[in-house]
């Protein structure tokens, strides 16, 4: 099992900037991605940006140019800096990992609101 705790969600007004983290810990293997996610009310969960193990990174076509995900291996944890912030990115984010060596398993994190209004 793999356990992963978000933090740094909150309220942003429009235009500002947020830094969400997320810290795994248990079953982890040193091949592996990590991302997060999001889900809008009466939205389905999609794609924000992910990373492998080597670093390489994958972007939501929204966040592009706004967004930066990063990771220390050694201390396995993940960032997301989110600028320029909308009120389409409010949203339950949550932070995924998925092993891919060992027991291949996908796990999830309970996720952390992130409310951009003025």
């Amino acid at each position: 099992q793999v356990q992963l705790v978000e933090s740094g969600g909150g309220l942003v007004q429009p235009g500002g900037s947020l830094r969400l983290s997320c810290a795994a810990s248990g079953r982890i293997f040193s091949l592996n991605i990590m991302g997060w996610y999001r889900q809008a009310p009466g939205k389905q969960r999609e794609l924000v940006a992910t990373s492998t193990s080597g670093s390489v990174t994958n972007y939501g076509d929204s966040v592009k140019g706004r967004f930066t995900i990063s990771r220390d291996n050694a201390k396995n944890t993940m960032a997301l800096q989110m600028n320029s912030l909308k009120p389409e990115d409010t949203a339950v984010y949550y932070c995924s990992y998925v092993n891919l060596i060992g027991d291949g398993g996908t796990y999830w994190g309970k996720g952390t609101l992130v409310t951009v209004s003025s």
